[in-house]
């Protein structure tokens, strides 16, 4: 084994910096728990893979089907399920309201009608998830909109050519212990505590890619 492990990232917060609308609770089991797990499942998958562990975990989401077979699946679930988490914690604040002049804001305005529209299609598609997933706000660089997408258990838009720029997780554990079966109040708490400024960094980052 190398030094060249995944790590699980710090919150750049408290577990209660999210009160009332995610629990601190909750913020600690899904970081601590959960996060940490797929990290240490990751890298027990990896551990006889030294060129694998040196790829940052975007590359190998983006290049799944050229891993080894052996390993593929254990990427999938838990590299996407660390990839799909740390970008999470980085989207959560308070008191960050949507700016419609933003680059991002813009966007939205424009490919979806408007930002109440955007939170209508959003909170549909994260209600319509059977079981475990994921809802996506992303960026399409072959029409150059942004769109919303939804995957199952911890695939990531990567995978399909789509950048991530916001993620909204429905599993259960994202939730139960505040909101029960209420993943529709859990929905509508999440618009409280975006961070739409990092949302903006990342549609700015995307579009720059695109422009490469």
């Amino acid at each position: 084994m190398t030094n060249n492990l995944f790590e699980l990232p710090p919150l750049d917060y408290e577990f209660d910096a999210l009160e009332p609308f995610i629990d601190a609770r909750t913020m600690e089991i899904h970081h601590d728990k959960h996060h940490a797990g797929y990290v240490k499942k990751l890298n027990t998958a990896l551990e006889n893979y030294n060129d694998l562990q040196k790829k940052d975990i975007q590359h190998l989401i983006k290049n799944l089907n050229n891993l080894p077979e052996n390993v593929r699946i254990a990427v999938r679930n838990n590299g996407g399920g660390h990839l799909n988490h740390s970008m999470f914690w980085k989207l959560l604040k308070k008191n960050v309201k949507f700016d419609a002049k933003s680059e991002v804001g813009k966007a939205i305005i424009k490919d979806f009608g408007g930002y109440e529209i955007f939170k209508t299609k959003l909170s549909e598609t994260a209600m319509s998830i059977f079981g475990s997933g994921w809802v996506w706000l992303v960026f399409n660089p072959e029409n150059k909109k942004v769109e919303i997408t939804s995957t199952p258990n911890q695939d990531n838009p990567l995978t399909k050519g789509k950048i991530p720029l916001l993620c909204l997780d429905v599993w259960e554990h994202a939730y139960y212990l505040k909101y029960q079966n209420k993943r529709d109040e859990y929905i509508e708490a999440f618009f409280n505590v975006i961070d739409w400024q990092n949302v903006n960094e990342n549609y700015s980052q995307a579009k720059r890619g695109e422009n490469k």
